[in-house]
């Protein structure tokens, strides 16, 4: 083999597996093929993706069905519950009155909302707008979401009087820890400041200047005209269930926005201009400033970041700005957030450097789906070593599953099968008080208990003994996938002096906040 042929062996063997796409059309083939592949192995009806680059919407597609089993197709205008991509928009919102001067990012919460009181007095005192929306009040993770998920009678009044009894389980300002209600605050000083709801406001200041025709702050304002909104589904026992209908209705400013792929293209566009819109027009406007752009980009509570991450992503840094997560991701910096509700999920992203944005909604609740989707397009536009995030992240849900069964099956081993309850089952069955939530209701009827949550209509289930005085309840709706223990503590008399609860699986959702429970019997 002469020198030539050696070198040319050598570009050969040298190229990768797969040659990278170079053109717009191109890339989007791959997407496109990726999504399929996302669809059938993670069980996903419905899937709208949406992608903006150099200010141009250079995808916006529907693939799927709105409901499975049924014919309607998914469309680039169907609707979806957006869930805590709502955050960025209620971030937004208050970015806008800081430019009108009727806040600072550091304006005390109590000089706008008097009554708003956290566990600890100094923490009342120095709360400030960065720290609600930057997760880092002390609280622990999704502290007190049982208010308001799933759909309950409580008010927004109801959750601010509630907060001070909530269990802080870190300092102030010292760890990152999720935390949907602060945003339910957020759009209480939203009303406070404009004089209108939250929902008026968004409306209003967001979604009517973009032009989001379609878009709806609650899912109860979607017209029932509107028959383009997607279902969500739960797999359960290998088979789709539908499921809900409001999305999120309590989380309001929180979570409850409904949009579209061809709608959020318009607010992907607004964020890559720093607040800029109509920009095509003679004259653009902004929703906020290029200063408070920056600001809701920079980095507030930090995140820890695995080495698994900066090998395979070569990501050093993540954090929480204002609506956002922040991170590096192969030299660039995103800018992005998830939205989850039950049976459905979605994420956008942001690449500033790069003048690229996407958004992927779904209409079943697989993170690794959109996680899958979203890799893919980063992998395209920005041109990164071809790599199959389909099978990377089946392998990932194939590896909890089988470390949470295996979890389960241990902890089923140690369960003292010969133990009794100390008391009758009647004795268990009174009214109980949280003093965050309110009443849970525990009734004997049949020979059995249930339990009742009082403010939460859909939190209804049969009590079941585990061991000793420990309980699972097992609750009626099984899409829930939320069954909790229910442990009973007694006095030295032998009566009852309080419960708490908490998820049996750790694959429960953060928001069924069961363990920040402490039920007292209230006779």
């Amino acid at each position: 083999m002469n020198l030539i042929t050696k070198v040319l062996a050598l570009v050969v063997f040298s190229l990768p597996l797969m040659v990278q796409a170079t053109s717009i059309s191109d890339k989007n083939n791959n997407i496109e093929a990726a999504i399929q592949h996302v669809m059938s192995t993670f069980q996903v009806p419905g899937v709208a993706v949406a992608i903006v680059k150099d200010n141009k919407v250079v995808m916006s597609k529907g693939f799927g069905v709105i409901e499975q089993g049924k014919s309607a197709k998914v469309t680039p205008d169907t609707l979806f519950g957006i869930a805590s991509n709502t955050k960025a928009m209620t971030a937004a919102l208050l970015a806008s009155l800081v430019d009108e001067g009727k806040l600072t990012w550091r304006t005390k919460i109590i000089d706008i909302i008097p009554e708003f009181q956290m566990p600890d007095a100094y923490v009342t005192r120095e709360f400030t707008l960065i720290d609600l929306l930057s997760h880092n009040s002390g609280l622990g993770l999704g502290a007190g979401d049982l208010m308001i998920w799933p759909q309950t009678t409580l008010t927004n009044a109801d959750i601010i009087r509630g907060l001070k009894y909530l269990p802080q389980v870190t300092s102030f300002r010292s760890e990152f820890a999720y935390d949907n209600l602060m945003y339910v605050i957020a759009g209480e000083i939203v009303a406070k400041l404009t004089g209108m709801s939250w929902q008026e406001a968004i409306q209003t200041r967001i979604f009517t200047p973009l032009g989001m025709k379609n878009t709806r702050p609650t899912f109860s304002l979607i017209p029932t005209s509107n028959t383009n909104v997607a279902r969500a589904h739960v797999p359960l026992d290998g088979k789709l269930n539908v499921v809900g209908g409001n999305f999120l209705e309590k989380f309001t400013s929180a979570g409850a926005v409904a949009s579209s792929a061809n709608d959020m293209t318009l607010w992907l566009k607004a964020q890559l201009n720093h607040g800029a819109y109509n920009h095509n027009s003679a004259q653009s406007a902004q929703l906020f400033s290029a200063e408070q752009s920056r600001a809701m980009w920079q980095a507030r509570t930090l995140l820890p970041v695995a080495e698994a991450a900066t090998k395979q992503d070569k990501t050093h840094f993540s954090a929480y700005g204002l609506g956002w997560f922040l991170k590096d991701y192969h030299g660039v910096k995103l800018v992005h957030h998830s939205g989850g509700i039950l049976g459905m999920v979605s994420k956008v992203v942001l690449v500033p450097e790069e003048n690229l944005a996407m958004v992927v909604l779904t209409n079943q609740q697989s993170g690794y789906a959109f996680n899958a989707i979203y890799h893919q397009i980063l992998t395209e536009y920005l041109e990164l070593p071809e790599k199959n995030w389909v099978t990377y992240y089946d392998q990932k849900q194939q590896n909890r599953q089988a470390k949470e069964q295996k979890r389960l099956a241990k902890a089923a081993d140690l369960v003292d099968k010969n133990s009794r309850h100390s008391l009758t089952l009647k004795a268990y069955a009174q009214t109980y008080k949280d003093d965050w939530y309110g009443d849970i209701d525990i009734s004997y009827r049949n020979n059995q208990l249930h339990l009742q949550f009082s403010n939460t209509p859909e939190l209804k289930g049969n009590l079941e003994h585990y061991q000793h005085n420990t309980f699972i309840v097992r609750w009626l709706d099984r899409t829930l996938e939320a069954d909790a223990f229910i442990n009973f503590h007694l006095n030295e008399a032998g009566g009852i002096e309080y419960a708490t609860m908490k998820a049996v699986s750790h694959a429960t959702d953060f928001s069924f906040d069961f363990h920040d429970l402490k039920l007292k019997p209230k006779w």
